[in-house]
């Protein structure tokens, strides 16, 4: 390997970070120093390149310390890792979070996404960026969605530092986002989780029933209110026993792809390959979606047991948590979690004295939606740019470094503990036959109470959006979020079961359900939909790459123009769409097409 660094050098405070997280340098080679004898051998250098997936968590350490990476940082960090800088350059610049140029310490992120957009985002970034000018030492930055949508509009405020501080303003006024941006400490709380969930406390809860019950910083809490019995549970029936009570349950994978969990983790287990590793897919950064961080912030300890099933069960001793990096509060519950599960003999070498080991390390994404594809997450976490790998092999085959990996997401491994707890055949009884089971649902929008809902699978769209007192003049109901598609006012007899929701032409998702009346301007809320495609994209294929640009510019001509001209457009649009579909390597490019194509085939949306 030829590396190649430049002359800047990191400054006290860089070097300060980095050494934090990796420890100080042992030789000159590594940037101690030292005499330049030393450099004549390159010691430790395989031993530097395994620990290449540090380079993300590397990273944020600068990027938090500082508020954005220098070439002296760069190139500090890629010693002491043994990355080429240029690798370790495009990986930096792959992510929205990090900034390789000056900027203030201070950064005011506002959402301009879907729900916060239906909510007037643009009036108050407007209002903000006219308060917070160049000399307020904030940099104002609008971006994709937060993760907020129950609270639109939302904006996040990080203030570099060790340690680096957060604040949340959601639902933000001008006053409070500026607040937030100056004076994070003295922000106001962020509101409890229970917020988020309407039916918190109700009986017959299964997912939700112990957020808003529950102190989620509490364990005795957690395990007086039924905690760590299905882990018990599990220790007796077996690792097989296990695979085959998610596989009668009928558990499918609750992030959109609906696969069976069962056989993903009995494929898995029976990898001869070794280690085994489980990965938790906590990067929900579907516009819309916002499920996975209330569940983190309100009941963190039953990830961490539910975690430690899926491990136990494909005979993993390592897991991971990729945790989206816009979430800071989901990043102290789970942190806090993981550290009292461990300090009390729930996670490390001798799990419940079973002599089974397992533990979980948090990595945090930096605002890439490309990383909510299970081989781009491999990546990212490998230390790598977050791009999908080609399939076949499979991640039950070859997943993260290259060994058998389960990735599930919070949703999914959630609900292994009620399979657990109450057996198979009841978990079954609840949904319907095909889609068995309890289901999350994120509703936004032009809606009295959004939050997060609970409801068995096989209950009608329209029983939903009366739970959460949609609004007169409804115009269009987005289903599965930026990738899914629009329906119809009318058609609230939409069974939300993944086979209904095909049947009936579109698409259930992760569970996204944003309601928009007629204030809303559609026009505008598609180019919002392409936007964040083209944004998105990773680049990697011809389709993708060049598809989701296409379609964006097909969209502003076609604001702007009436008649056979916004026909030929419509038509670009069409054989645009179906050769993303088609030729792209991951779900994004599949999927970029499939709001707008509903919009204008379903909605009449340009007529």
């Amino acid at each position: 390997m030829d590396l190649h660094f430049g002359d800047s050098k990191p400054s006290d405070e860089e070097r300060a970070a980095v050494d934090a997280l990796l420890g100080p340098p042992q030789s000159s080679w590594e940037g101690a120093d030292r005499s330049d004898a030393d450099l004549r051998w390159a010691r430790g250098g395989r031993a530097a390149r395994d620990r290449r997936d540090l380079l993300l968590p590397g990273l944020h350490a600068v990027n938090d310390r500082i508020g954005w990476i220098s070439e002296g940082a760069l190139d500090y960090l890629c010693r002491r890792l043994t990355v080429p800088p240029a690798e370790a350059y495009g990986v930096a610049t792959f992510y929205s979070m990090f900034a390789v140029k000056p900027r203030p310490a201070t950064v005011l992120h506002l959402c301009t996404d879907l729900a916060c957009a239906s909510a007037g985002a643009a009036d108050l970034c407007a209002g903000i960026e006219a308060r917070l000018g160049p000399g307020s030492g904030v940099g104002v930055e609008r971006g994709p969605c937060l993760g907020l949508c129950e609270r639109a509009p939302a904006a996040l405020a990080v203030r570099a530092g060790d340690p680096v501080r957060t604040a949340v303003s959601a639902p933000a006024t001008v006053e409070a986002a500026v607040l937030a941006a100056s004076a994070p400490d003295s922000a106001p709380e962020e509101p409890s989780a229970a917020l988020a969930v309407p039916q918190a406390g109700q009986d017959g809860l299964v997912l939700l029933r112990r957020v808003g019950v529950v102190d989620p910083a509490s364990l005795d809490d957690y395990r007086a209110h039924g905690g760590y019995a299905a882990l018990r549970r599990a220790f007796e029936l077996g690792p097989a026993g296990v695979i085959r009570e998610v596989t009668d349950a009928g558990l499918v994978g609750r992030g959109g792809a609906a696969f069976p969990t069962g056989r993903k983790w009995q494929a898995t287990a029976s990898q001869p390959d070794h280690p085994h590793y489980v990965v938790c897919n906590a990067d929900e950064s579907e516009p819309g979606t916002f499920k996975d961080r209330v569940i983190m912030e309100g009941d963190p300890y039953a990830l961490v047991e539910s975690m430690t099933i899926a491990a136990y069960a494909v005979g993993a001793h390592q897991g991971y948590l990729y945790l989206r990096g816009e979430y800071p509060r989901a990043l102290e519950r789970m942190s806090h979690a993981i550290e009292q599960a461990r300090a009390r003999g729930l996670l490390g070498d001798d799990v419940l004295g079973q002599g089974y080991a397992f533990d979980i390390e948090i990595r945090r994404g930096a605002g890439a939606y490309i990383c909510g594809e299970e081989t781009a997450l491999f990546n990212s976490i490998e230390g790598y740019r977050g791009e999908p790998r080609s399939k076949p092999p499979f991640p039950v085959e070859k997943g993260l470094f290259g060994r058998p990996t389960v990735e599930n997401n919070v949703e999914t491994l959630v609900n292994v503990l009620p399979i657990l707890t109450t057996g198979a055949p009841a978990y079954a009884a609840i949904g319907t036959g095909n889609s068995t089971g309890p289901k999350l649902f994120c509703v936004s929008g032009s809606v009295d109470r959004p939050g997060v809902y609970e409801l068995p699978f096989g209950a009608t769209l329209g029983e939903l959006l009366e739970l959460a007192g949609v609004r007169t003049r409804l115009r269009a109901v987005l289903l599965g979020g930026a990738a899914g598609g629009f329906v119809r006012p009318d058609e609230r007899d939409i069974p939300l079961t993944f086979e209904g929701t095909r049947q009936a032409g579109t698409t259930l998702g992760s569970g996204v359900v944003m309601a928009f009346d007629d204030t809303v301007p559609l026009p505008r809320l598609l180019l919002r939909i392409a936007e964040f495609f083209r944004d998105e994209s990773c680049g990697q294929c011809v389709p993708c790459r060049v598809g989701t640009v296409r379609q964006e510019e097909a969209l502003h001509r076609i604001v702007a123009r009436t008649g056979a001209a916004a026909a030929d457009d419509i038509a670009l649009l069409r054989e645009v769409g179906r050769a993303m579909r088609d030729a792209s390597i991951c779900g994004l490019g599949q999927s970029a097409w499939n709001a707008v194509e509903s919009a204008v085939d379903r909605l009449g949306a340009y007529e």
